[in-house]
């Protein structure tokens, strides 16, 4: 050890005695310190549980049992605000079954994983609020039972901490509903009975009866008709029974002014912050708080690993590494003679953002190109249209069903003058894409002004394998793919049926399709350029480290970038796959329903060639240490993804539990996850899956099945009979559709398991 490198350790090992001085004042009770290992197991020596008891500077207290300088099997753990755990741990974290208590008398039993209420557990309340079910990320996620402390009830299923699903909510005072749930209020089909026996069956919608239903009396006479709050939409005929004194004057609004003023649904009891948000460092233990790591510079730098493994890589204003959560004394870590008394700067050095892709600004090749998508665009979204219902004529899927639009750049009668050239645009069956944005939620204003705003689109740095090239919105929400004639073809024959894939399954991994246009050149060149608009997948504000484009064939499925140049914009293949995707359970199910129906859809349309994009963000600092370029490199690369704000994981579980969050986390999208790491046995193995290796790592993941525009025709039968005479017939893409699903769906349910 250099005796810079040994005045460094020194001065770590005064500030703990300091931290460990200032604990033992703190608190009365007698334990065993980091620097008292008369009880403990020689640090050169085996690593075994042994118990211990500790004292944090923060006045934390942990007893029981320790392995590796971590907690780890059975232990109580104490925080100074009233907060208790007593339960299993794992590596520090706390890991199976447990028991966590809060001052306010509240308390939660069952399951925890990587410190998260997650797995089947009761949550009591401080005032009496019962939950008995799943969770997942301390949010309800799952089936369950709660007991309200109003006297209500409410058995079925939740999703992200809300009724969702099929459930039956009670009242106190006999009411009683059931039938479909959406974001914690009533919605889809369900029926309402009152302790008076009057009943309702049919739709609702954000709590209210909307559209067909049926309302009962006790005598037996009903009101059949289509029900909305809006009372000019309400109609009906009134039905008395044989027996009936007659309710000739009610009048339907009643039912939501009277009848359902008293089924409110309570909200429950919050909990005041979530075990997983309760940080334990662990401050000054042999071996483990500073490791040598080599800095960018070559120097040596010291890395922290906080009590759950993260290593924590913040950089200060010296340049040393340290913890924003760190311990306290243990700023900025110089040579015992050189530490200053006093506030230590903690200010965190984020680089820029890098993003992908060129600004196509004036002089760019393409920038006319860009100016005409921009004028077609704003022209095909801001023209008026009559009101669409989601039930739209066969007449509206008609591939002949397209509108022509002369765009002079002196402008004419529907155009605006402009500087670019004069050309020509087409719209595609124009209804339908307007319809879909409809059903995709999309805002026409906000729609407008991602793609045809003051902000350039950039392309991306080369075009794809198919000559296509790829345009992103300045926002990043839309991409811009140019397409061919025959794919065009491809969109337009199978649109009903992928209209109608979507109308039954919102949470489908198939790719979004917004509109699909063609910019015409005039004069002698006559160039026509097709496209269509997609979301991207990978617009969030999550920084995307690691991304796979994965079919479940072997040949050519590997990157052609050398090791080097591989960084978090470069998109892996099948045999660069490193990792196994660990889905909660709910999720996993969910998961492979969802692709079994895509698979099927496509497999209809005789659809081929497509592929499963995968983008990974890692939670946790060190996970990004074992971002190896390819799957079977060895070792640890020093990973530096320039432009991310390295989040703690307090910030992230905020981030996490914030409800504005819950809605966009959904199947591909914002997804919380794990991954394992695979290795294959051997540089020259075609080996489509490598061997868990038992490490995992916290991500949020991204999905969604992409290039669906490729039918098996006969250029691709052609590929299929010369290549075969080559190759391994079942390794290459291209194969009949039916066994093309067959094989993806074979190789995505062996990289995507259930979390266990």
């Amino acid at each position: 050890m250099s005796k810079e490198n040994n005045g460094i350790v020194k001065a770590w090992e005064a500030t703990v005695r300091k931290s460990q001085a200032i604990a033992k004042k703190r608190t009365p009770m007698s334990v065993a310190h980091a620097d008292d290992d008369d009880d403990e197991p020689d640090a050169a020596g085996p690593c075994h549980a042994y118990h211990a008891e500790r004292v944090l500077s923060n006045g934390d207290f942990y007893t029981g049992q320790w392995i590796d300088n971590f907690p780890h099997g059975h232990g109580k753990y104490l925080w100074p605000d009233g907060c208790m755990y007593v339960g299993e741990w794992y590596r520090g974290k706390t890991m199976g079954k447990g028991k966590f208590s809060w001052p306010s008398g509240a308390t939660y039993e069952g399951e925890f994983k990587t410190g998260y209420m997650d797995g089947r557990g009761t949550y009591t309340g401080s005032s009496g609020d019962t939950y008995r079910g799943y969770w997942v990320m301390n949010l309800k996620h799952g089936h369950g039972t709660k007991s309200f402390s109003n006297g209500d009830y409410y058995e079925g299923e939740w999703r992200r901490g809300l009724q969702d699903g099929q459930g039956r909510y009670q009242w106190k005072n006999g009411n009683h509903y059931i039938g479909q749930w959406r974001n914690g209020v009533m919605n889809g089909n369900g029926t309402m009975i009152w302790n008076n026996g009057k009943r309702y069956d049919g739709c609702w919608e954000d709590g209210w009866p909307k559209g067909n239903g049926t309302f009962r009396w006790p005598d037996g006479s009903f009101y059949v008709g289509v029900w909305s709050k809006d009372t000019t939409d309400q109609n009906g005929s009134y039905y008395p029974s044989i027996n009936s004194n007659g309710n000739l004057d009610w009048d339907p609004q009643e039912v939501f002014a009277v009848d359902l003023n008293d089924c409110q649904i309570s909200p429950g009891e919050k909990v005041s912050i979530f075990p997983s948000q309760k940080m334990v460092n662990w401050p000054g233990l042999e071996g483990e708080l500073f490791q040598k790591r080599k800095g960018y510079d070559g120097s040596f730098r010291p890395r922290r690993e906080s009590m759950d493994g993260m290593l924590n890589d913040y950089f200060w204003g010296n340049g040393e590494a340290g913890s924003v959560n760190g311990v306290e004394g243990l700023g900025n870590l110089q040579h015992e003679e050189s530490v200053k008394k006093g506030n230590v700067s903690q200010q965190l050095r984020l680089k820029p953002v890098k993003r992908p892709g060129v600004t196509i600004s004036k002089g760019h090749k393409n920038y006319e190109l860009m100016l005409n998508l921009q004028l077609g665009i704003r022209h095909s979204v801001g023209r008026p249209a009559p009101k669409t219902t989601l039930d739209l004529r066969a007449s509206a899927f008609d591939p002949k069903e397209k509108v022509w639009t002369k765009f002079p750049p002196e402008g004419s009668k529907h155009t605006p003058p402009h500087q670019s050239c004069d050309f020509k645009w087409k719209d595609y069956c124009p209804v339908v894409f307007r319809t879909l944005r409809k059903l995709f939620k999309v805002d026409p204003a906000d729609y407008m002004i991602s793609l045809c705003g003051n902000d350039a689109l950039r392309e991306l740095s080369s075009p794809g394998k198919s000559g296509s090239f790829f345009y992103l919105t300045n926002d990043d929400r839309y991409m811009i793919k140019t397409v061919k004639k025959a794919e065009v073809k491809v969109l337009l024959r199978m649109l009903p049926a992928y209209y109608n894939h979507f109308r039954a399954f919102e949470n489908t991994l198939v790719t979004k399709f917004y509109g699909l246009h063609c910019v015409k050149l005039t004069g002698a060149a006559q160039k026509k350029v097709r496209f269509v608009i997609m979301g991207n997948l990978f617009c969030s504000e999550y920084a995307i480290h690691r991304r796979f484009d994965l079919k479940g064939s072997s040949h050519g499925r590997t990157t052609d970038k050398p090791d080097a140049e591989i960084d978090p914009t470069t998109t892996l293949k099948d045999l660069d796959l490193n990792y196994i995707f660990r889905l909660q359970k709910v999720w996993f199910q969910e998961f492979c329903r969802q692709v079994d129906r895509d698979c099927d859809f496509l497999e209809q349309e005789r659809i081929m060639d497509y592929s499963l994009l995968v983008g990974l963000h890692f939670r946790e600092t060190s996970s990004r240490e074992c971002l190896t370029p390819r799957s079977r490199t060895s070792g640890n690369e020093d990973f530096d993804n320039e432009g991310t704000p390295q989040l703690s994981r307090i910030d992230m579980d905020q981030l996490l539990l914030d409800p504005t969050r819950w809605a966009s986390i959904k199947l591909g999208i914002n997804m919380p996850a794990r991954v394992e790491q695979t290795v294959r046995r051997s540089d020259y193995d075609t080996q489509l899956v490598g061997e868990p290796t038992g490490q995992l790592y916290d991500v949020i993941l991204f999905f969604g099945i992409i290039d669906i525009l490729q039918d098996y025709d006969i250029s691709k039968k052609l590929e299929h009979a010369y290549k075969s005479f080559q190759y391994d017939p079942t390794s290459i893409s291209a194969v009949d559709p039916k066994q093309y699903s067959r094989r993806f769906r074979d190789f995505i349910f062996r990289v995507f398991l259930e979390d266990t």
